[in-house]
């Protein structure tokens, strides 16, 4: 399991490094949003195969497990930002955006709710398979990673003192 820990935490800066740049640094761009998406996914499994102790064949289920729940909850992270981004707007007095501030925070709350039953599903399909000791350590993991999503200083991701 280490060999393919340090593998996979190779791989990442080359895969990173490998990519072109943007033509508008300012833009979405979709293919650089998928890759961004494939790495949080693989840090994802590397976090829970090593903190459950997992096999390959184990962090593969994984991985395929989280990307068919990573497939559903795109659009709704999508929708999110779209309305932030209307809030935003809203909020520094543009006036096309003053009007629809009540229905974005609405999809908001709408989509983070979905979300959040998502995440719950995600852990049963995770958990279902799973001693209760390591669906445990799955729960501290999948709380902690969910807690840290929002955080964009570099410092925030400190050890967490087990």
């Amino acid at each position: 399991m280490k060999r393919m820990t340090w593998a996979l935490a190779f791989a990442l800066p080359v895969m990173a490094l490998a990519q072109p740049m943007p033509k508008d640094p300012g833009a979405r761009d979709p293919d650089r949003m998928a890759r961004a998406e494939q790495r949080q996914r693989l840090r994802q499994v590397l976090e829970l195969a090593d903190s459950l102790e997992l096999d390959s064949a184990q962090a593969l289920k994984m991985d395929e497990t989280l990307r068919r729940f990573e497939d559903r909850r795109r659009p709704l992270r999508e929708q999110v930002r779209d309305s932030a981004r209307i809030l935003h707007q809203a909020s520094q007095g543009d006036s096309a955006a003053l009007s629809q501030v009540d229905t974005a925070a609405q999809k908001v709350f709408d989509a983070r709710a979905q979300i959040a039953a998502l995440d719950r599903e995600l852990y049963q399909a995770l958990a279902k398979d799973l001693p209760p000791q390591k669906r445990a350590k799955l729960a501290v993991v999948m709380a902690r990673s969910e807690g840290m999503k929002g955080m964009k200083m570099k410092g925030a991701r400190e050890p967490h003192g087990d």
